[in-house]
């Protein structure tokens, strides 16, 4: 899979709606530009392209090769600025920092007084809103202007401000900490994905510990908080402790709940606590609340007055489909779940340029995965084969790994067993590069690589012996992640029963909720 360059001026005009396209030109017109304005013509020419090409620009000649990098960085400045100007990109931040630019052109101008009335608005609604940075930012600006600007008042202000400024550096400071902290164990869920042995088990516990930093619950405010429960989130994915994982998520949920004007100020946070209460629910298996939460999100998602923005609608359809897979595998609804796929590959032809190449991968597995229910196995493989044909793909290595042995398994189903040695060796090769395989995985890779030895006769016999070895590790604290990838239960149930891997996850979805 080839990768198309890419050009930051050029994903940015894509990335324009209509209205904002007009916005821009309507703010070129208010700056005196004429129609032959070359970075006026440059934008016009990229909004016309399907796919950047810089011959296609020179061609059109009111532009030298030598000058089209600077054009290109001019007209790129007054995209941003024609957005910073639009109504709909207003928020807090944006007002705040505004006011602060405000305050900084009339205290070198000698107006202090002015200055340190706006200052003092814009601190009140920074700390309001929990921009305790941007609050810290104001305050070290008012201590500036108050050391020239002599008052009466300036020693009850000294302490007024030295106190405000004390507090806020001790909760920056916290929420930095922990911030750095979810950060790290983000890259390491990324680069490894879960812990697989006690060893890598005390490594993570050790690592989180050591660096998490001591704190007073009461004295913490929404966005200490906020990096708190995503902190302690991240340690409970890497060691597989989903429960906690719903703790967490849940609390980081109730969070902006309780603080429902904090939604509209960091939706992009609570889209994520969102999907990790999602993700938790769904590997706890807790339908009922899973669907409910579900339920939930696309409702409140859906209001009025819930953000909109192309960050938020990409994060939102990523999100809302991923989770509705997950429903329908939880269901054993393979059958039900095909309308997605269409939807979904939609999807991300119109968010292509906000949802990364990670995550439309995982869409891959999971439609894969859909068809894999259903005994549609060929279409299965078209699906997995976009994932392990991908050789710039960056991905979670358990992800990559589930691919290459939910594709042996689907070719097998296939019938495709002419080329299943060869297959087998190329999967068994890729995954002894990996440091640490689950034992799931390699008793699969056994299995597999005996298959050409076994009678038809002695299939059924096999399949229960696997079953019977795999279920040692289905409660195993470590080895039972394996079978959120691929329920590989569920499919030898279903070679042993004559069914299709979908009908046997249905039963037992029934059973458990009858």
């Amino acid at each position: 899979m080839t990768k198309q360059p890419k050009d930051n001026l050029f994903v940015l005009i894509k990335s324009l709606s209509k209205s904002e396209k007009r916005q821009f030109k309507l703010y070129v017109g208010r700056l005196g530009v004429n129609e032959e304005s070359k970075f006026l013509m440059l934008f016009n020419v990229l909004d016309k392209l399907s796919n950047y090409d810089e011959e296609v620009i020179l061609k059109k000649g009111f532009v030298k090769k030598q000058q089209l990098s600077n054009l290109k960085a001019h007209l790129y400045k007054q995209i941003l600025i024609s957005l910073r100007l639009n109504p709909s990109r207003q928020n807090i931040r944006i007002q705040l920092r505004e006011q602060l630019d405000f305050a900084t052109i009339l205290y070198h101008k000698g107006l202090y007084k002015q200055s340190l009335k706006i200052l003092d608005k814009a601190k009140g609604v920074a700390i309001a809103h929990e921009e305790k940075n941007l609050a810290y930012e104001i305050i070290e600006l008012e201590k500036v202007i108050e050391s020239q600007y002599i008052t009466r008042s300036i020693v009850n202000r000294a302490d007024e401000l030295t106190s405000q400024s004390e507090q806020l550096s001790h909760q920056n400071t916290i929420a930095s900490q922990l911030s750095n902290l979810s950060l790290q164990l983000y890259s390491v869920f990324l680069r490894t994905g879960y812990v697989k042995n006690d060893r890598e088990f005390r490594e993570v516990t050790h690592y989180f510990k050591s660096r998490l930093p001591d704190f007073d619950i009461a004295e913490l405010g929404f966005r200490e908080k906020l990096w708190l429960y995503k902190t302690y989130l991240w340690y409970s994915f890497l060691t597989q402790d989903f429960l906690a994982c719903y703790k967490y998520s849940r609390k980081w949920v109730d969070l902006f709940q309780t603080n429902s004007e904090m939604i509209k100020l960091n939706p992009v946070f609570f889209l994520r606590g969102n999907q990790y209460l999602l993700e938790a629910l769904f590997f706890i298996k807790d339908h009922s609340r899973f669907k409910r939460a579900l339920q939930n999100f696309e409702g409140i998602t859906k209001e009025d007055w819930f953000p909109k923005d192309d960050n938020i609608e990409g994060l939102i359809f990523l999100y809302l489909y991923a989770n509705k897979f997950n429903l329908h595998f939880m269901e054993g609804t393979f059958k039900e779940g095909l309308p997605l796929v269409e939807e979904v590959i939609n999807g991300l032809k119109t968010y292509r340029s906000r949802i990364d190449e990670h995550h439309v991968m995982v869409f891959y597995y999971k439609i894969a995965s859909l068809y894999f229910g259903i005994g549609e196995n060929k279409k299965c493989i078209e699906y997995l084969d976009k994932i392990i044909s991908n050789k710039s793909l960056e991905m979670r290595e358990d992800l990559l790994c589930f691919s290459r042995v939910l594709n042996l398994v689907a070719h097998y189903e296939a019938g495709m067993d002419y080329n299943l040695d060869s297959l087998i060796r190329s999967t068994y090769k890729f995954l002894i590069k990996m440091e640490d395989l689950y034992e799931v995985q390699k008793e699969m890779i056994k299995f597999l690589r005996r298959l050409g030895d076994i009678y038809p006769h002695e299939l059924k016999g096999e399949f229960e012996k696997l079953l019977n070895k795999l279920r040692e590790y289905e409660d195993h604290p470590y080895e039972r992640r394996a079978f959120l990838y691929l329920d590989i239960i569920s499919w030898l149930e279903s070679k042993i029963k004559n069914k299709f891997v979908g009908e046997i996850i249905r039963e037992k979805f029934q059973l458990m909720n009858s």
